[in-house]
């Protein structure tokens, strides 16, 4: 009997099976929902400067603690919720990061007021296609400053350019599985489609 073959993956997914489920079923698959775009962008804001496993691991302590990021809902939060935020072990507690949060909400929100949708802005930016890189991996590029630039004139936080381009590449903005990877020539597939 043969031994099976391995699947290979990105590097990055490494051995961890929470990390292995991210990147097999969400990583770069193209994301067209306003309100699950706009949660990815504050979760990539909490990465800052720490893993992206940490934040995986603390992700539904996170939805729990945004209210399922519903923005209508987060934008109404207070100065008390960033107290009782700030003594849950279960996130990251980082004022910075839970005010830009609810700043992100509220700049959502206004933005859905005036008729814009969060999707058609940061899709606009990219030229409404997905990226399919290919070669060495950035860790960001012109396009990524640009929509950094973009975010920052609306308000939001937590947006340089390289947490924008982990963001492109998790929303499938671009497609940065290495081209022997598995989940490449699928979710090039779903780019199509898109």
């Amino acid at each position: 009997m043969s031994a099976a073959k391995a699947v290979e993956r990105c590097k990055w997914a490494g051995s961890d099976p929470l990390m292995q489920a991210y990147h097999d079923e969400e990583w770069g698959v193209p994301e067209h929902d306003s309100r699950e775009l706009w949660e990815l962008l504050m979760l990539e804001g909490f990465q800052a400067g720490l893993s992206w496993l940490v934040v995986l691991r603390k992700r539904e302590a996170f939805q729990a603690a945004f209210k399922g990021f519903d923005p209508a809902k987060v934008a109404r939060m207070t100065e008390a919720d960033i107290l009782r935020l700030l003594q849950d072990p279960r996130i990251i507690r980082s004022r910075a990061k839970i005010e830009a949060t609810i700043n992100g909400a509220r700049i959502y929100m206004q933005m859905k007021k005036d008729g814009e949708d969060f999707a058609d802005f940061v899709w606009n930016i990219a030229g409404n296609k997905p990226i399919q890189n290919s070669g060495p991996v950035p860790a960001e590029t012109e396009l990524s400053a640009k929509m950094s630039r973009e975010l920052k004139q609306r308000g939001f936080k937590f947006v340089g350019p390289v947490i924008v381009y982990a963001f492109m590449q998790a929303a499938g903005i671009v497609n940065d599985h290495r081209e022997t990877c598995f989940r490449r020539k699928a979710v090039a597939k779903k780019a199509k489609a898109a």
